[in-house]
């Protein structure tokens, strides 16, 4: 027992850590002094004119904060002691009270530290109190980040951090100039963002007829802006814009767009008939005189349409309620439209399919999609059949499909077209593999019956008789067809 207690006493006395006693001087004050005169050993190699830079108090907390002057006022700012030894004796529960000084606070020094008088002590001041003034030294920031606020970035500079997301101040670029080189800058960062957000800055500081000298050289910050005022909805510049360059037809496609936003139709009609006498190319000449011709055509059949349903004249509309209005919608749209209730009017009506046809020049591969979709719909099969009826010079009639027959079958099944109507036009696909194809996935099993039958393979018909029903009258059909080939084979 001896031994061990031999060794914990030489443990204590040789460890460098010390044991804990009441009479040590390691106070929490001691280390604050200690603290204090090391840090003031480093004013010697730290540069403390910079006068925005930042202090820390010794709570940790920047010496001007909000929390901190809320702190240091509300304690009274207390400062200084009376200079009596006896107020620091070992083992005192608290300070002496600090006396709060005369001086008063300017509001730069609420925010930055700093008195007017330049009188005021921190705690720690007042308690190592020596006659000379030491001051805590200033943390600077990282170099990279300082910059962040000077205002010397040059063009090339502004541009790599604004592409890095970093907000930057334009407005220090005040000629013509500099301004000009932060656009090239800008272009030459292929950042589509950068450019745009430098041509923003352009447009509200330069006047027009510069700016556009200027972008009138470069390409694509010209494209850029463009296609900003169109998305912004700036017309006005953008039609200045296009005058200056002289692109008369873009002037008149501008100004034609304007129709978008005019929701009377009456008014949109009249604004489509002012542009037809707009500096378009001839093509885009005829596309405006349709779209004014189709506006004026539906708002007739708009009218009688909307007074025949509310009259409850025509079946169809009862049948079948109109779920919009025609008014606006395109020429295809307006085509299904005349198809679905109109299909049967003489080609002089305005409403009729045909004079549509006729009027706008609809090819025929559209007009028979778009018939065959709306009497399908119908289930009309009768209108169908006769859609694709075509007769000959000599009279001979013919099924004839522009679109395909493959595709015919297709508009057919999703409407629900009955297996009867869906053979016949399966029966008429040219391609051999694509009609089993499209018979097998339709269950039309006459149709690859007779196309196994027509290639003589007896084992897709053995395999297939297998699919349909015991019993059917197809089974009964393949058994006859395999016995046919097996007489055939030995006569």
């Amino acid at each position: 027992m001896n031994r061990v207690r031999a060794d914990e006493e030489e443990y204590w006395h040789s460890s460098k850590f010390r044991a804990f006693t009441f009479d040590d001087e390691d106070d929490e004050l001691s280390q604050l002094k200690e603290s204090k005169r090391t840090v003031n050993s480093l004013r010697d190699i730290v540069d403390d004119e910079d006068d925005d830079l930042e202090r820390v108090s010794w709570s940790g907390e920047p010496v001007g904060s909000i929390s901190w002057s809320i702190k240091e006022t509300a304690s009274g700012s207390t400062s200084s002691l009376d200079g009596r030894d006896s107020s620091l004796q070992k083992g005192s529960s608290s300070y002496a009270a600090l006396p709060k000084p005369a001086s008063s606070y300017s509001l730069s020094s609420l925010f930055k530290g700093r008195n007017k008088l330049s009188s005021f002590q921190s705690l720690s001041d007042a308690l190592t109190d020596t006659g000379v003034k030491n001051y805590a030294p200033e943390l600077r920031r990282p170099k990279a980040e300082y910059k962040d606020y000077s205002s010397d970035w040059s063009p090339r500079d502004t541009v790599r951090r604004m592409q890095r997301g970093k907000v930057c101040s334009l407005e220090r670029f005040r000629s013509l100039q500099d301004k000009l080189v932060l656009l090239d800058e800008a272009v030459a960062g292929h950042d589509g963002n950068v450019i745009t957000a430098v041509l923003i800055f352009l447009k509200r500081t330069l006047r027009r007829e510069i700016l556009f000298r200027e972008l009138e050289v470069r390409q694509v910050a010209l494209c850029h802006l463009i296609h900003f005022l169109r998305e912004m909805g700036e017309q006005k510049f953008l039609l200045d814009l296009l005058r200056f360059l002289d692109r008369t037809e873009e002037v008149a496609l501008s100004q034609y767009r304007e129709h978008l936003n005019i929701q009377d139709v009456e008014k949109r009609r009249e604004f489509l008939k002012g542009c037809i006498g707009l500096p378009f190319s001839a093509e885009d000449t005829s596309h405006i005189q349709d779209h004014y011709t189709l506006l004026e055509r539906q708002i007739i059949i708009e009218a009688n349409d909307r007074h025949l349903e509310m009259a409850g004249q025509s079946e169809l509309f009862r049948k079948y309620p109109r779920k919009a209005s025609i008014l606006n919608m395109p020429l295809v749209t307006t085509l299904f439209y005349s198809c679905f209730y109109h299909y049967t009017e003489a080609e002089g009506m305005f409403s009729s399919p045909t004079n549509l046809k006729k009027t706008f020049k609809i090819p025929d591969k559209q007009y028979v999609l778009t018939a065959l979709a709306a009497r399908a719909k119908l289930r009309a099969w009768g209108d169908v059949d006769a859609l694709l009826t075509t007769k000959n010079w000599l009279g001979y009639t013919k099924k004839k499909a522009p679109i395909g027959f493959h595709r015919v079958v297709e508009i057919l099944q999703r409407n629900n077209a009955p297996v009867q109507v869906l053979q016949e036009y399966v029966r008429l696909v040219e391609d051999v593999e694509t009609r089993l194809n499209l018979a097998t996935k339709y269950k039309c099993h006459d149709v690859v019956i007779e196309t196994y039958r027509d290639l003589k393979d007896r084992i897709q018909l053995t395999a297939y008789k297998c699919k349909v029903e015991r019993g059917s009258a197809e089974e009964e059909k393949i058994h006859n067809i395999l016995s046919n080939m097996v007489r055939n084979a030995y006569s």
